[in-house]
C-alpha cells in the first residue's frame, strides 16, 4: 500500500469508532475564524493530538481539533485549526486532515482562510468568493506516486471550485445583504509575508487574495473528487497596499470583527447546500 495513503487509512481506523455520523461538509475554519464552531449542534470533538501520527497545528488561533456536528439539519465535520506547510511539515501531511475527512464521507469541501488582499477594491473585513487558484511555491500535494485509492493520476483543474455551490453562496450573501467580492486566491509558502515586489508580482499573475493555505487542500480533495467551494477573510491589504506592517495579530482582529457575517454567510450556504 502507498506509504501516504497507509498513514490516511491508519488516522482514520484509530477514531472510525468515535466518528458520531457521516458527515456531508467538511469546513475547514482559517485564522481568527475558529469561533464558527461554538454556533453548531456539537455532537463530538476529537483533538488533532489524540490521533496517531496526525500533524498537529501550532498557530495562534488555530485550535487543533476535528468537530462533529449539525449546521441547521446538514451533518458537518469542521476543522477547527488547519496544518500549514510553513510548520514544516511535508506537504502529505499537509493535506492528510483533507483525506481524512473525505474518507469520513465528506462530499463536499468548505474552505476558508483570512488572506491579504491584493484587489484595490478591496479593504479590512472584505469577503471574497473564491473563483479560482494560482499556487505559488507550495508543492503540489500529488507529487509522488498516484494514490489510486483516492483519484486519478492526472486530474482535470477546469473547474475545482463547483460552480453550483458558488451560485449557492452568492445568492445567499444577496438575501443576507452580506458585500462578497469574486476574485482569485494564490497560496504562497509562508511564514514571512509577501515582499511590496511579490505583491505587484502576483497582481500582475491576475490574484486578488494571497494567503498561506488552502490552494494545496482544493487540489486534493478535486483529486478524490470532492465539490469544493471557499471564502476568503482579506483580514488586511498586502504588503505595499498601504504603508502599516503587517502582523498575525492585525489579521486575527479584522477576522474577528468579520466574524458575525462569516457566521451567517456560512450557516446560510451550508444549510442550502
Amino acid at each position: 500500500m502507498n506509504q501516504v495513503y497507509e498513514k490516511v487509512v491508519k488516522c482514520y481506523e484509530s477514531i472510525k469508532d468515535r466518528i458520531p455520523f457521516a458527515p456531508k461538509v467538511a469546513l475547514v475554519l482559517g485564522s481568527g475564524l475558529g469561533n464558527y464552531a461554538d454556533t453548531m449542534d456539537v455532537k463530538s470533538e476529537i483533538a488533532y493530538s489524540e490521533i496517531e501520527d496526525f500533524p498537529v497545528s501550532t498557530v495562534p488561533g488555530h485550535a487543533g481539533k476535528f468537530i462533529f456536528g449539525y449546521v441547521k439539519d446538514v451533518p458537518v465535520v469542521c476543522m477547527k485549526g488547519r496544518v500549514h506547510y510553513y510548520e514544516g511539515y511535508p506537504i502529505t501531511d499537509v493535506v492528510l486532515p483533507t483525506r481524512l475527512m473525505r474518507m469520513m464521507g465528506a462530499e463536499i469541501l468548505f474552505l476558508t482562510n483570512a488572506s491579504g488582499g491584493i484587489n484595490p477594491e478591496f479593504s479590512a473585513g472584505s469577503f471574497m468568493l473564491i473563483k479560482d487558484h494560482i499556487s505559488c511555491f507550495a508543492p503540489n500535494p500529488l507529487i509522488g506516486a498516484n494514490i489510486d485509492e483516492l483519484g486519478c493520476r492526472f486530474p482535470d483543474m477546469s473547474k475545482v471550485y463547483n460552480p453550483e455551490l458558488q451560485e449557492i453562496i452568492k445568492n445567499k450573501a444577496k438575501e443576507c445583504n452580506i458585500p462578497l467580492h469574486e476574485g482569485i486566491y494564490v497560496q504562497l509558502t509562508g511564514p514571512s509575508f509577501e515582499s511590496p515586489a511579490e505583491i505587484k508580482m502576483l497582481r500582475t499573475l491576475g490574484a486578488d487574495a494571497v494567503g498561506m493555505s488552502t490552494v494545496v487542500e482544493a487540489i486534493a480533495a478535486n483529486h478524490m473528487g470532492m465539490k469544493i467551494c471557499g471564502i476568503s477573510c482579506v483580514a488586511n491589504l498586502a504588503a505595499g497596499m498601504t504603508d502599516q506592517p503587517l502582523t498575525h495579530e492585525e489579521v486575527q482582529e479584522a477576522s474577528n470583527k468579520a466574524a458575525p457575517l462569516f457566521r451567517q454567510l456560512i450557516t446560510e450556504s451550508i444549510a442550502a447546500f
